[in-house]
């Protein structure tokens, strides 16, 4: 028996073009639900929103997302989490750091760590806070 965790994402209208964006930084399949498709509309003009998506990797990379109706309590909050990709060597993790830096606010530069070859944290443009780094001794 095995175990996996998926971070689930929760947006207020956002959630197709963060998963959009996901897609095109680690790869893999989009899959996503709209509330209208589900046929669970409550609201007219949250019909396209999502109820239910999310992209896998062939990488092993995995997030689901869906937009939090406005019936709904929603406040994103201030660093109530953080998304942690962790890779094999910096080459694969920079080319991730790249992308998810397209209209991101970098918090710490990507580079060499006292416990990783390679760590760095960022903002991305939907609010997310992501910790890229290298697996290594410290942290396998």
């Amino acid at each position: 028996m095995s175990v996996t965790t998926t971070t689930h994402l929760n947006f207020r209208g956002d959630a197709r073009a963060a998963l959009e964006f996901y897609r095109s930084v680690f790869g893999g399949q989009l899959a996503a639900v709209t509330y209208e498709d589900a046929g669970h509309v409550q609201e007219e003009s949250e019909a396209d929103h999502v109820m239910w998506g999310q992209v896998l990797g062939e990488n092993g990379f995995r997030v689901m997302a869906y937009d939090v109706p406005s019936r709904m309590g929603y406040d994103q909050g201030e660093n109530s989490f953080f998304v942690s990709v962790r890779g094999e060597t910096a080459e694969e993790v920079t080319g991730y750091w790249e992308r998810l830096c397209d209209g991101a606010t970098v918090v710490i530069p990507l580079g060499p760590a006292g416990w990783a070859p390679a760590y760095g944290m960022l903002r991305d443009r939907f609010g997310v806070v992501w910790v890229v780094d290298v697996v290594s001794e410290h942290n396998a």
